[in-house]
């Protein structure tokens, strides 16, 4: 039954953004560097960057690694705990897990009956680094105007998903790494199978923010307090195919 509603959720990748995501992937690494030095893993290479190189004609940012790589997506189980959606265990494994998202005051300020994100039910990217440690890779989309709770675009096994910018990665592990969702946005994309210590290796989703108040649904424009990630996600699907609009197709310049 979950793979069946996985499939149902999971939309066809609309043409522009198919063009978009194969002409990154054959263009290699990006050439306007917001922010680079990251790893997709912790045993890899520091050769993944936040991404501007489609700031002035499509108004986007995403992860890119070299050559075709994108990113990968690792499991994050942070915020509320012992909520809706979590009747199966498969946050228990995760070794990380944070009782707070970034941006758990603003979820509290929506009064929409939750007091943060639920990994379970909302598929939101971790995306954005921040840290104190001497020498750490740092960045904050919001210096771009990305805002949090914006609503975000992922390409992952052959279909699009909408998400929302939801947590940043932080200073706790050995290396500052991107590519990460939560376990419903993971579920989204591939299914029951994965866990809390259980993603996606293969570096091939692409990850997109889009820059703007016009991101943003605020407290009334989502679902909130949504009991799973299939109703929440299509609470936030007319505003996520609003904003690939954005995406000319081809790569752009």
């Amino acid at each position: 039954a979950l793979l069946a509603s996985a499939s149902v959720t999971a939309r066809d990748i609309p043409s522009s953004l198919q063009q978009f995501y194969d002409a990154l992937k054959n263009k290699g690494a990006c050439l306007n560097k917001l922010a680079t030095g990251f790893y997709s893993k912790e045993d890899g290479s520091n050769t993944f960057a936040y991404c501007g190189d489609h700031l002035t004609d499509y108004n986007v940012i995403y992860i890119k690694g070299l050559g075709s790589s994108f990113a990968d997506m690792d499991v994050d189980c942070d915020g509320e705990q012992n909520g809706p959606g979590d009747n199966d265990g498969r946050c228990a494994n995760s070794v990380d897990t944070q009782a707070a998202t970034s941006f758990e005051n603003t979820i509290k300020a929506y009064q929409k009956g939750i007091q943060d994100l639920n990994a379970y039910v909302h598929p939101y990217v971790v995306f954005g680094n921040e840290g104190t440690k001497r020498g750490w890779k740092t960045f904050d989309p919001r210096e771009y105007g990305v805002e949090p709770l914006s609503v975000m675009a992922v390409v992952c096994n052959g279909a699009l998903i909408y998400g929302v910018w939801g947590d940043t990665n932080g200073d706790d592990g050995n290396k500052p790494l991107v590519g990460e969702a939560s376990l419903a946005l993971a579920t989204a994309c591939f299914g029951p199978s994965m866990t809390g210590n259980s993603g996606h290796d293969k570096p091939d989703v692409m990850y997109v923010a889009f820059p703007g108040a016009d991101a943003v649904p605020g407290a009334d424009g989502a679902g909130w307090g949504a009991a799973s990630w299939q109703a929440f996600e299509a609470s936030i699907e007319a505003l996520g195919d609003k904003l690939i609009q954005r995406i000319g197709g081809g790569g752009g310049n």
